[in-house]
């Protein structure tokens, strides 16, 4: 047992301890070994207190569960129906899962958490709404329409062994078919984005329009932009001039309504097992589902600081609405006229944000929206909300300024402890090595498989040149090398790259084959290749490769 006020011994190998500035107060060490209980007895002791007593669960956001701080990574897909959501997670798991129904009339009209489980099978909203190890509990608030269409379909399958995916029902045009589904569909999704880890938007390369209601699902991930990706599915169909316009089509169409300066990133390809029908643009296709691949892949490795970066956002939000709750109260009179003064405050609600961020220095961007804010105060009773109490705030400050930062120590150490890409299984596995991994044969990686030095096809070009530069015993020095290398208008980073790899014995001149392969990799860099950070086995001269 450690003394009082102590940290944690080394022995303790890989999990890391730290002492609260309360616990040591009251003379008892607080220890948090993980950053899900780091962050989970922060949220209780500091941040929901002050969230109970400004009715913020009310306003913006239930409170948060032991399983938030637990679960896995989870991805929201959101799109249009038949985009290909479905087709999208039966290609990343290689594998149908139970309730899954793929067509191209809008088939899905549930929410399916697709998660891991020892053995196929369906659990519906209702029993998943009451299960404390998962973290849908507060989904009830949605009523039983809702719960109607949610369901978690459970399998075991090694790409969900690391992360969660969610399947959405596909958005459809039209206000009639908003109003049908019973429940609030935009209100839904907003959850969902709080707790997910990525939002992939998917769009169908042939069918652009944004409807009105994915206009509005859209705006209500508006705080969550830095978890969105967009997915321009099914791009084989169509020549690639037509992708160019619809390419633009759709960053045009975004721009308006994301409304952020910063360009969004779009991964175009066909995200399903067939063969391409227009094979075109195959190598861009490739190369653009590993870039994805990756984005997911470092899912797990970064759940733990996405879930401190989230209780952050929502401690700031938490603040602000705790000053808007109390100037509120402050204004409202105590005996006559409540009810008058309440439309007064509620109508001129933008002169008490202009206040509030004035008087405590706080962000605009910091502020939820004035329209919800508005018709959600409509309802409720003034007389009710709580003055300013400076203690509980004070404690959220201090747990933003120094307790998350020590948390902040732990979060990278055990970033460093876990693989760079953890997620496995499924299409995740298919282009990792052999022959059909990205990049395989290309660029510095031409050649790997033959028995021939892959430069000496090319040499005979490259001796010419090499004759004319003055040899001494066979060798050019770095002077005459670099009169010939910068006449391919590279910057003198990249020759300099390019002279270490092609120096092999390390003597500062280049012989007719080391000369030979420097012109090799100059133009597998003009191709638009990247260069190896160290000289592939098989590009290695064979005259040296005795000496390796």
């Amino acid at each position: 047992m450690e003394q009082p006020g102590t940290a944690a011994s080394p022995a303790s190998g890989s999990m890391f301890s730290w002492v609260s500035k309360d616990a040591r107060r009251k003379k008892e060490p607080e220890l948090f070994q993980t950053v899900a209980e780091g962050l989970r007895q922060l949220y209780a002791q500091k941040l929901l207190p002050l969230e109970e007593h400004y009715r913020f669960h009310e306003f913006h956001s239930p409170a948060l569960e032991d399983a938030d701080f637990d679960n896995k990574p989870m991805v929201l897909l959101v799109g249009q129906y038949s985009t290909g959501k479905t087709t999208f997670i039966r290609h990343l798991i290689e594998q149908d899962f139970p309730g899954m129904r793929i067509g191209p009339e809008p088939t899905t009209d549930s929410f399916i958490a697709v998660m891991h489980g020892p053995t196929e099978g369906v659990v519906p909203g209702n029993a998943l709404v009451v299960d404390p190890r998962r973290p849908f509990r507060k989904l009830n608030a949605f009523g039983n329409a809702f719960l109607n269409r949610f369901m978690c379909a459970q399998l075991p399958n090694p790409v969900l062994d690391s992360i969660s995916i969610i399947d959405t029902p596909g958005i459809l045009s039209g206000e009639k078919q908003r109003i049908s589904r019973g429940y609030d569909f935009a209100a839904v999704l907003e959850w969902f984005a709080e707790r997910v880890d990525r939002i992939i938007l998917l769009f169908d390369a042939h069918k652009l329009d944004i409807s009105d209601e994915f206009s509005e699902v859209i705006k209500a991930l508006k705080n969550h932009e830095d978890k969105i990706r967009v997915v321009l599915n099914k791009a084989d169909q169509i020549e690639t001039q037509q992708l160019m316009r619809v390419y633009g089509a759709l960053m045009w169409s975004l721009g308006k309504i994301i409304n952020t300066p910063e360009v969004v990133r779009v991964y175009i390809g066909s995200f399903w097992s067939h063969p391409l029908l227009i094979p075109d643009n195959r190598k861009l296709f490739e190369a653009e589902e590993q870039d994805l691949f990756k984005d997911i892949q470092s899912l797990p490795r970064n759940a733990a600081l996405r879930k401190l970066n989230d209780l952050i956002k929502r401690a700031r939000l938490a603040k602000v609405h705790a000053y808007i709750i109390s100037s509120l109260k402050k204004e409202m009179p105590n005996v006559f006229g409540k009810e008058s003064k309440k439309k007064e405050l509620v109508n001129n609600l933008g002169e008490i944000y202009q206040k509030v961020e004035r008087e405590h220095q706080i962000s605009p961007g910091d502020f939820p929206s004035l329209r919800k804010m508005q018709e959600l105060l409509q309802t409720q009773d003034f007389s009710k909300f709580q003055a300013l109490k400076p203690k509980l705030l004070d404690t959220v400050d201090d747990m933003l300024a120094n307790d998350i930062a020590r948390l902040m120590v732990i979060v990278r150490q055990e970033e460093s402890l876990m693989p760079a890409q953890v997620v496995k299984g499924g299409a995740f596995d298919g282009t990792m090595n052999g022959p059909f991994g990205h990049g395989y044969g290309e660029g510095a990686g031409e050649g790997i498989d033959d028995v021939e030095w892959v430069v000496g096809k090319d040499k005979p070009t490259y001796d010419e040149i090499f004759y004319t530069l003055s040899p001494v015993n066979g060798k050019i020095t770095g002077a005459n090398a670099k009169k010939e290398m910068v006449k391919s208008k590279l910057p003198n980073t990249v020759l300099g790259k390019i002279w270490k790899l092609a120096d092999v014995d390390r003597d500062g001149l280049l012989d007719d084959e080391e000369f030979a392969l420097a012109n090799h990799l100059i133009k597998v860099k003009l191709e638009g290749h990247e260069l190896p950070a160290d000289l592939p086995p098989h590009l290695i001269p064979p005259s040296k490769r005795r000496h390796e």
